[in-house]
């Protein structure tokens, strides 16, 4: 018996003993480097040919640093503080627009105003020209230097001064600046068969006050099942996302928990109030852009077996980050201090997020309208908008609005007029297929066919493209001009009169015994597996 002690003892002994020593090395290595680095700059300062600006040379290697680490570590020196604070609350100061730069005018213009806020309130339009801000001209500005000049602190007072393209007329804002924040829940609404349907934009702010607001809302307008969209939610605050799976989770049940290489960067997250609604019928749907605390519903929803989630895989982003670590010279370090674990012990790791339960790949665009969408030379669709806006003081509900064949023919002659031109998919393809034809031998062989091929795709019909891909274009066009009349929200609902993921959805709810097969589990199902008996059990 002595000697197992003795034995055990030594063991013991021997671990401190090495890591004591793991600890002196690490030491050791850190010192060593930080020396060299010291010297090294010394070195350059003193001996390089040309004068060395230290925020530039030592930010470079303070950038480099952290980007050998995780993509979510990032340092703000004392001029970027704005940016953090913004990062960090979702707001900042300004007209509450969105600008652009036009490619033809050579001009910044606004792209689209947010609803409720300044730029909307004064009477701002889309293709409104920026001529100048206060004193300052800005017809030679790109758009950063425009936007930067936009904000401000709340509360102070500008003069704009924009050329309205429809009229040829030179208009002038008196603005007050206002803390701007996007909207938590981009729409919610009912669909047919008594769903309701939620988008969720954001974790950062307040949204589970929104949500709860929204969901209470759509129970009173009888949805009896719920569709969550959280695709393109980037995510935000760990404590908002347990209060919206609250709604419904029970009280006790224990949503994420976090762990770290220091104690204090462990924690564990439960629900803490009763739950709304435990029993409704709930779909999640996801994409390549849902992270964070996004992945973090849907992965606890998928766990807990309370909603069925569909879509596509999404970011994965099992990393959790303290945003505001003080640094001299009123710097700060956002940094990853621990990885999140779900109610089943599952991590998210980088690039390997949350699988849905039914995988829904989004539709392909084609190539004609990538191109028509994107800032293009011609500008042709963003001037189209603009002019059927300016015709338009009054339009259609969003749900109900659509182009007329009229509408869509004066597109396409304004689009072939324009000179437009894009990359074709089949030339590419065709050109390399010639490479390797004649790299193999047989091109001379089929020269005439190539040939002939050749003409076919070098003068492709520009106007039937546009007619063979009219609903997509179509749509696209429409849900430009409905955000001029109904903002966000207006857009959205546009979108989803041809959103697969979203029939799918659908399909699953309102079909005998579909939720419950993919779910699992009956639907009435308490989750008491989860719940802990004891809520002040500590984390282990």
């Amino acid at each position: 018996m002595k000697k197992r002690v003795l034995l055990s003892l030594c063991v013991c002994l021997s671990t401190l003993t090495l890591c004591a020593q793991d600890t002196k090395n690490h030491n050791l290595e850190v010192a060593k480097n930080l020396d060299i680095f010291n010297a090294l700059y010394k070195n350059l300062d003193m001996m390089y040919v040309d004068t060395l600006d230290a925020n530039k040379v030592i930010g470079v290697g303070i950038q480099a640093m952290l980007q050998s680490l995780d993509p979510y570590t990032e340092y703000y020196p004392e001029e970027k503080q704005k940016e953090l604070k913004q990062m960090l609350t979702g707001k900042y100061a300004g007209i509450g627009a969105l600008v652009r730069y036009h490619q033809k005018l050579k001009r910044v213009v606004i792209e689209e105003p947010y609803e409720g806020m300044p730029a909307s309130e004064v009477g701002l339009k889309k293709g409104d020209v920026i001529l100048q801000i206060d004193d300052t001209i800005m017809t030679d500005k790109n758009v950063s230097y425009v936007s930067s000049h936009l904000r401000g602190e709340p509360g102070t007072t500008f003069m704009l001064k924009i050329l309205r393209p429809t009229t040829g007329k030179k208009m002038n804002f008196k603005i007050t600046r206002r803390s701007i924040k996007m909207p938590e829940i981009t729409y919610y609404g009912m669909r047919p068969n008594n769903i309701g349907y939620i988008s969720l934009n954001t974790f950062t702010g307040e949204p589970a006050k929104a949500m709860r607001r929204a969901f209470l809302d759509l129970k009173k307008q009888g949805a009896e099942k719920l569709v969550l969209d959280l695709r393109g939610n980037g995510g935000g605050s760990l404590s908002e996302c347990v209060d919206i799976l609250n709604m419904w989770i029970p009280k006790g049940v224990r949503i994420v928990e976090t762990k770290g290489k220091l104690k204090r960067a462990g924690s564990e997250y439960k629900t803490r109030l009763e739950p709304i609604d435990t029993v409704m019928p709930l779909v999640v749907l996801v994409n390549g852009e849902t992270a964070s605390a996004s992945e973090i519903t849907s992965g606890a929803l998928q766990d807990l077996k309370r909603g069925v989630i569909i879509g596509t895989k999404t970011y994965g982003k099992g990393l959790v980050q303290i945003p505001n670590v003080e640094l001299p010279y009123n710097a700060n370090l956002k940094l990853t201090t621990s990885r999140y674990y779900l109610p089943s012990g599952r991590g998210i790791k980088m690039k390997e997020g949350i699988t849905p339960d039914v995988v829904i790949k989004p539709d392909t665009m084609a190539n004609v309208t990538l191109y028509l969408d994107r800032l293009d030379s011609t500008e042709v669709m963003f001037d189209y908008v603009v002019d059927y806006i300016s015709k338009h003081p009054t339009l259609a509900p969003a749900a109900d609005f659509h182009l007329t064949d009229a509408d869509y023919e004066d597109f396409k002659q304004r689009v072939i007029k324009a000179g437009f031109t894009y990359d074709q998919v089949s030339k590419k393809q065709f050109d390399e297929l010639i490479r390797t034809a004649k790299f193999e031998g047989y091109y001379e062989d089929a020269k005439e066919e190539f040939e002939a091929l050749k003409q076919k795709i070098d003068h492709h019909d520009l106007g039937r493209d546009l007619d063979a891909h009219r609903q997509e274009i179509q749509q696209m066009i429409e849900q430009d001009i409905v955000s001029a009349y109904y903002f966000q929200a207006g857009q959205m609902q546009v979108g989803l009169r041809t959103d697969k993921t979203l029939r799918e959805a659908e399909r699953i709810l309102t079909t005998d015994g579909e939720y419950e097969k993919l779910l699992g589990t009956a639907q009435n199902a308490t989750n008491e597996q989860f719940v802990d008996k004891n809520p002040a059990t500590s984390v282990k």
